[in-house]
């Protein structure tokens, strides 16, 4: 009888890395720390793994997040201890917020030194409780597989969400023999036969129904069977805040998004609406306008709930019928229901709302940026990714762009800012051949605007637009309408940003009218690597809604 070979001791840093080989993983995003020396090591030897070396942590953390977004299995991070693990905290956060599987290791003090404050000593688990699914130490390199297969599991499992690992220096170190995992897959989870009855039993009775989608688990495939169901239904079916790609826009029921500065007659449909149909979605405060455009027991309106989490049903909203399902596996049910129902009008009423909705209205002003996102819809593949931060400047093309399907849209439902730059670097690596755009204001970009030497150093091909109006906007805007004509706190004073970007080997063109907008963007388009737009825009024109002067003028 043949022998079976014992497997042969390895590095605690050459484990890690073959788990992440095993589970799929064929990047990394990270600031090297000499807590994690042992890891960098054992990935000279793996080139399937291609290590992303970022500016800052808080960079490396939106670009794992992005990844998780575009793959759906956990985006990788790698960071030090100390300053590097706060650096990259706001993309735990927003991985969480965002339900997208994420995975971030942090080099961490050796175990003899634990508990004496040691040199930028932080307690892991206890930082990271609140903000990830889980948060653990490895302290035994035996059971690195073991840590590793959970963190993927506990990622992509119900509501996917970022998984944080701390790694003693020393343990990276040790030589052991350890027994590597296979590759980790999310669980099945198919909706109910009856409870689809029960959904498709009130849809038939309803008047005037609406669906909500985009969120936890949602994927392409989700989009692809949803567009056909609802299509056949006549389903009108509206984007979650930020969720703008989970159909293709062009479907022929799509009614518009919800968040700040939604269209008005799609606010007024989903108050209205009898039957409310939420679909991955969380229904959190920006979705649903500080929980009052549908309310935690919204009398007379029927709710049916389909997330991934059990835990997320019932949890905040009076739930009729809560459905425990991957979004995809109920949308591909419905899809193929057999059983007929009435078209309704409303699907293709709602869709010519949005339609008009989105028709650029030309206004005076030097720098309209409504005809810039005409001309950029114009010019631009309908695959284009669109990556933002946060800010009032995302407000243009929420309202005017059309998204594809996924991935069409990058941007944080948590309202953070710093990530349209390193999402895009994440974009562009995973996606080459496409059109790539980070999309920042002036105080959004110089928060991660230094990954542009990231895209320098890789090569990225990825169009950069910043619109500059010399103003912390969206609080300006805040400030404007509770306590007008005093500002404070929220002016910036700004570097010349195409000078910047030249700086970085980008080419770069500032813009300052609606005229000279469409030849810069030719002459972008028609060139690679980093091409960065300036746009010094009027901050009176304070938002796609309203003006400096508007907010003034208001009633008190």
């Amino acid at each position: 009888m043949a022998m079976i070979s014992a497997p042969s001791p390895r590095t605690g840093g050459r484990i890690l890395v073959d788990q992440l080989l095993a589970q799929g993983c064929d990047r990394i995003f990270t600031v090297p720390g000499e807590s994690f020396l042992a890891v960098l090591d054992a990935l000279h030897d793996v080139p399937a793994i291609e290590t992303v070396v970022c500016r800052q942590e808080g960079g490396v953390a939106f670009m794992a997040c992005a990844d998780g977004a575009m793959t759906g299995r956990p985006g990788v991070a790698f960071v030090t201890r100390g300053p590097g693990a706060t650096n990259a905290s706001i993309g735990v956060h927003v991985a969480m917020q965002d339900s997208q599987p994420m995975i971030l290791f942090i080099g961490d003090v050796d175990r003899s030194m634990r508990d004496r404050e040691g040199f930028q000593e932080v307690d892991f688990q206890a930082m990271f409780a609140p903000l990830a699914k889980w948060a653990a130490r490895i302290d035994s390199a035996e059971r690195i597989p073991e840590y590793v297969a959970r963190a993927y599991a506990t990622a992509m499992a119900g509501r996917p969400g970022p998984v944080v690992l701390a790694l003693p220096e020393d343990m990276l170190l040790d030589r052991v023999v350890a027994h590597d995992r296979p590759r980790v897959a999310p669980p099945e989870q198919d909706p109910d036969g009856e409870a689809m009855q029960v959904f498709m039993d009130l849809l038939k009775d309803a008047a005037a129904p609406v669906a909500i989608i985009g969120g936890a688990g949602w994927t392409a495939g989700a989009g692809h069977y949803w567009s056909e169901f609802a299509t056949r239904v006549g389903l009108p079916t509206a984007a979650a805040f930020r969720r703008q790609d989970a159909i293709d826009n062009n479907c022929p029921v799509y009614a518009g998004n919800l968040g700040y500065g939604p269209n008005p007659k799609l606010l007024e449909r989903i108050r209205s609406a009898d039957l409310i149909i939420a679909v991955g979605a969380r229904l959190g405060e920006a979705t649903t306008e500080g929980y009052s455009l549908i309310t935690p027991d919204h009398p007379g309106q029927t709710l049916v709930h389909v997330h991934p989490d059990p835990n997320e049903l019932n949890s905040v909203y009076r739930t009729d019928l809560p459905i425990c399902a991957y979004p995809h596996e109920f949308a591909e049910m419905a899809a193929l229901w057999l059983e007929d129902i009435i078209p309704f009008d409303a699907g293709r009423e709602a869709h010519a709302e949005w339609r008009e909705w989105t028709k650029a209205v030309p206004f005076d002003t030097r720098l309209d940026l409504g005809q810039c996102v005409a001309a950029m819809r114009a010019k631009l593949p309908a695959d284009t990714i669109i990556c933002n931060g946060a800010g009032n400047f995302s407000g243009w093309w929420h309202r005017h762009w059309i998204y594809g399907p996924m991935t069409t849209q990058l941007a944080p439902t948590a309202g953070a800012m710093g990530y349209g730059v390193p999402a895009a670097v994440a974009a562009a690596k995973r996606y080459p051949s496409r059109t790539v755009v980070a999309l920042a204001g002036d105080g959004d970009f110089l928060m991660n605007g230094q990954e542009l030497a990231t895209a320098a150093q890789y090569g990225c091909d990825l169009l950069v637009i910043i619109v500059d109006n010399g103003a912390y906007g969206t609080i300006r805007m805040h400030q404007e309408r509770e306590f007008p004509e005093r500002v404070s706190g929220t002016g910036l004073a700004n570097p010349d940003f195409a000078m910047l970007a030249r700086a970085f080997g980008g080419w770069a063109a500032t813009v300052e009218t609606t005229e000279a907008f469409a030849p810069a963007l030719d002459e972008a388009m028609a060139k690679k690597g980093i091409r960065l737009l300036h746009l010094k825009t009027d901050v009176e024109r304070i938002s796609a809604g309203t003006t400096i002067s508007a907010l003034r003028s208001r009633p008190r």
